[in-house]
């Protein structure tokens, strides 16, 4: 070896010395490069990487060029690379793999990242899922069947077990037409419009209580035996009272004809909600296809409910509509498809019954159907009816229970209900007297009919009741009242007027048009006479303050002011109707026949009325005279016997 000098030896050692550092400061750079790598690929998926891209052998080299050259291949992906970098290269190589790989990084954390938020994502669904599955699960073993739930269902099956009897009324119900008292001609008349092969719809008039309802339901029930009706056995009776009938103009409810149950407002089922489907409801009137429809009251039905159900009638057809409603959408039910597109049946027959008078009801109404009326009932019909209850209960009657209820009510309902009052008070009794209830034949004496009456507070029916006596200044007029009669006491003072000019009074409780009565009937004397009644006192009342709507009691005025000014009697069991003229005239009412069954109910003997209202008369009374007058004479004559 030659000799070197000193300086230039210092020299080389600290070149080497420094080339020395380099590579190292390389190799730990290559070394940090690759770690980096496999921390962002992962250690295995570094190898299986390297191995596909035929770097591995480079890699695991112990020339830096040469792993150099195996993390391009695995940095770039390209298995094409095979030039060994430069030394030089090196620095500018390397910087180039570190920016290839720091977007590798930062990918790897946008990912890393999203990935995070998509786990907690697919937690949240995975969890919603396993949640409804359990519902589902729990659904299809027990439905929604919890303990608290199967203790009320275990609860109520206990309370079905337990029972009372039947309410009275449904015992003593008649079951057969017949049985039906004082309504023979409207039952017969009800039975030969329903029970035809083309039946009508009809309208029940009438007062209440007295068989409207159950003549209809078994008018049915005969018109199903008939062969030649078109009702089949199983024909429905659907009943309802129109004064409960409430319905929405929007069409959200209408029991009556049906409506639609919107899947947003009115919540139709959950699956059919869920689908945007809208669900019909048919109503009663699809209810009684095939059969009756009973509206109870139906004079206070809402006029335009009655407009939909007269429609209805027209069509025999209910239509429904949606804006919910898609006919193309296939995952509509198909009995939701065919109401829609069809409509829902509802060919039957009405039969409404009212209390109210046929002025009261709506033309178009009354113009589809046919009438019935049913009459109102007498003492006779009352006592009948309390006899035929007191032998289904099987209790045995004081002599003169029957007439007693018959005098506080004209309602076969009320007669039974004070009679049911009394069987009750007379179990208890007997039960006081330590008697077995039913081991003996119950008696239903007077006294506790009375203590019933006087618990109700009833009054009696017609508090007016003829008398034998004659009396002067006093008559019996005769008014009506929806379907019932009502009788009027009517009496007149007449005293002589010191000056000469007389004063009329007059009860201002009686209404106007009696008013006005009056002051015909003192015209109308004045021609008959010729005393001018003005120069007297003259006093006329209405016992009882009754107001009386028309002129009616005219004729009854007459008779009671010229009774009064001749000081003649007049018999207390007859009574006067008639609107009295200027000139003496009698002319004719409404409401005669009504008027004659106040009249019976009173006990009164004879009754004058109008010539022209004999006609209006259908049926024939064996224990009241009926008879025609047209002129205030004609009646003076019969009253005071041509006096």
């Amino acid at each position: 070896m030659k000799n070197i000098e000193p300086d230039k030896f210092d020299s080389l050692v600290k070149r080497f010395q420094k080339n020395l550092s380099s590579k190292e400061k390389l190799r730990k750079r290559v070394s940090a490069i690759y770690d980096m790598l496999a921390d962002i690929l992962g250690a295995d998926k570094l190898i299986l990487k390297a191995g596909k891209l035929e770097s591995l052998k480079l890699l695991r080299s112990h020339k830096i060029e040469e792993r150099i050259l195996g993390l391009q291949k695995v940095v770039y992906e390209d298995p094409t690379l095979e030039n060994l970098p430069e030394p030089e290269e090196i620095p500018e190589v390397l910087e180039d793999i570190e920016e290839k790989i720091a977007d590798l990084l930062a990918r790897k954390s946008l990912e890393d990242s999203l990935q995070a938020k998509i786990n907690i994502k697919m937690q949240e669904k995975h969890d919603e899922y396993m949640q409804d599955l359990k519902k589902q699960i729990l659904k299809e073993q027990s439905g929604s069947e919890n303990a608290q739930t199967l203790k009320k269902l275990a609860l109520l099956e206990k309370k079905e077990q337990v029972g009372l009897s039947r309410s009275i009324m449904e015992v003593l119900r008649p079951s057969i037409l017949e049985e039906i008292v004082g309504q023979g001609s409207a039952v017969k008349s009800l039975l030969s419009k329903l029970a035809a092969p083309y039946p009508q719809h009809i309208i029940l008039y009438g007062p209440p209580g007295v068989g409207k309802t159950t003549a209809a339901r078994l008018a049915l029930q005969s018109a199903k035996e008939l062969p030649y009706t078109p009702f089949l056995s199983d024909a429905p009776f659907e009943e309802v009272d129109a004064t409960t009938l409430r319905w929405d103009p929007r069409e959200a409810t209408n029991p009556l004809t049906g409506s639609v149950h919107d899947p947003i407002y009115q919540g139709a089922r959950r699956d059919l909600m869920e689908g945007g489907i809208p669900e019909p409801k048919p109503g009663l009137v699809t209810e009684a296809h095939g059969g009756v429809l009973f509206i109870d009251e139906i004079g206070e039905m809402d006029l335009h409910l009655q407009s939909k159900l007269l429609k209805v009638l027209e069509d025999k057809r209910v239509y429904f509509d949606s804006a919910y409603y898609d006919p193309n959408d296939e995952n509509i039910p198909q009995y939701i498809k065919k109401l829609f597109d069809e409509g829902a049946p509802a060919d039957f027959i009405l039969i409404g019954a009212t209390t109210r008078s046929p002025s009261n009801i709506s033309p178009a109404l009354r113009s589809r159907c046919t009438e019935v009326f049913f009459e109102p009932l007498g003492p006779e019909d009352i006592q009948k009816i309390i006899r035929g209850a007191a032998k289904k209960l099987k209790v045995k009657l004081a002599p003169r229970v029957p007439d007693i209820i018959s005098e506080y009510t004209i309602e076969g309902r009320k007669a039974i209900n004070i009679l049911a009052d009394a069987y009750g008070l007379a179990l208890f009794e007997q039960a006081g007297k330590k008697e077995v209830p039913g081991s003996t034949l119950v008696c239903i004496s007077e006294e506790e009919v009375f203590k019933v009456i006087q618990t109700a507070r009833l009054a009696p029916y017609a508090p007016v009741k003829a008398g034998e006596k004659e009396q002067a200044g006093r008559i019996f007029g005769l008014g009506s009242s929806g379907y019932v009669g009502v009788v009027l006491e009517i009496e007149a003072a007449v005293f002589s007027s010191p000056n000469g000019k007389g004063t009329i009074r007059f009860n201002d409780t009686a209404g106007s048009m009696a008013r006005d009565s009056v002051f015909n009937a003192v015209t109308a004397i004045k021609g008959l006479t010729g005393k001018d009644l003005t120069q007297y006192d003259l006093h006329v009342n209405v016992i009882g303050g009754g107001n009386i709507e028309g002129p009616s009691a005219g004729a009854a005025v007459l008779a009671a002011m010229y009774s009064a000014v001749k000081n003649l009697p007049i018999s207390t069991d007859l009574a006067v109707t008639g609107e009295i003229s200027l000139q003496g005239k009698i002319k004719p009412v409404g409401g005669i026949q009504e008027k004659i069954y106040g009249a019976k109910q009173a006990g009164i003997k004879q009754i004058f009325v109008p010539q022209g209202n004999l006609r209006d008369i259908y049926a024939s009374y064996s224990d009241i005279q009926v008879t025609g007058v047209s002129t205030a004479q004609e009646l003076l004559e019969f009253l005071f016997n041509q006096k």
